[in-house]
């Protein structure tokens, strides 16, 4: 069988590519452009798609798929009670001959999630590497040859360590989840995307006041926080407050 190398996989994902830089420019974070790219990514079915049609159209209407694409981010992390509408994306999927109904995310929240952190996690680490697309347009260009990172074969990237994997939370004073509603929370709406959960070990009936969450995959962190650095959700009227785990440096001994 054909070896399939990381320059293939770019030119394979070009207008992906392209999709991403438009929506980067309106937009600005790079966070919140990669996630609504991986949300088209899963919404193409195989034929001509929303996605296509990003580098061509004009900023406003970049901005207002953009801002689509996260209000349905926004709403499998912290569930409103109607799935907002998407009526730019939709439209653009009809040209290609596919009905998008919001519905679908309602039906299928852990299949939308998987399909998303899977490109995120996959193809999306070479999609919106910058380093590997100047690369490629050296090599176009005539002015580097065949790079090695160009012509390794595409493999899946490696798990990630937790600590990269993690997020830390807090909670409100005398209010926080139990570990298993925390769980539940996640695995109702994402599946089975949550390692553990490590809560605060307290002494004389104190409550515990902040905590860790480990997720299968680094992209659930993205995902969860979409380009903020701190962000809440709600467990049965109880706030939590997420962001990124960074671990205490250690000091190093001679």
């Amino acid at each position: 069988m054909a070896v399939v190398t990381v320059r293939e996989v770019l030119y394979m994902y070009s207008a992906v590519r392209q999709a991403y830089e438009r929506l980067l420019s309106v937009c600005g974070s790079p966070e919140k452009a990669q996630n609504a790219v991986a949300l088209l990514v899963w919404l193409d079915q195989g034929t001509i798609s929303a996605i296509h049609f990003v580098p061509a159209i004009g900023s406003d209407a970049v901005a207002v798929m953009a801002w689509e694409a996260n209000a349905v981010l926004e709403w499998l992390r912290n569930q409103v009670p109607a799935v907002p509408a998407i009526p730019l994306i939709s439209a653009l999927c009809m040209q290609g001959g596919v009905r998008i109904d919001p519905g679908l995310f309602a039906f299928h929240q852990d299949l939308v999630v998987r399909g998303v952190a899977h490109f995120l996690d996959g193809a999306g680490k070479f999609v919106f590497n910058d380093r590997l697309h100047v690369l490629l347009w050296k090599s176009e260009t005539g002015l580097v040859g065949n790079p090695p990172e160009l012509m390794a074969p595409y493999t899946q990237p490696v798990a990630v360590p937790e600590d990269c994997r993690s997020m830390f939370i807090t909670f409100s004073k005398g209010m926080p989840p139990h570990r298993e509603e925390i769980f539940e929370y996640f695995r109702e709406k994402w599946g089975d995307c949550v390692v553990r959960v490590l809560m605060e070990k307290t002494k004389g009936g104190l409550m515990p006041m902040y905590g860790r969450i480990i997720f299968k995959t680094e992209a659930i962190v993205k995902l969860v926080l979409n380009g903020e650095r701190l962000v809440k959700i709600s467990i049965r009227h109880r706030q939590i407050w997420l962001r990124k785990y960074v671990p205490r440096p250690t000091n190093a001994t001679a």
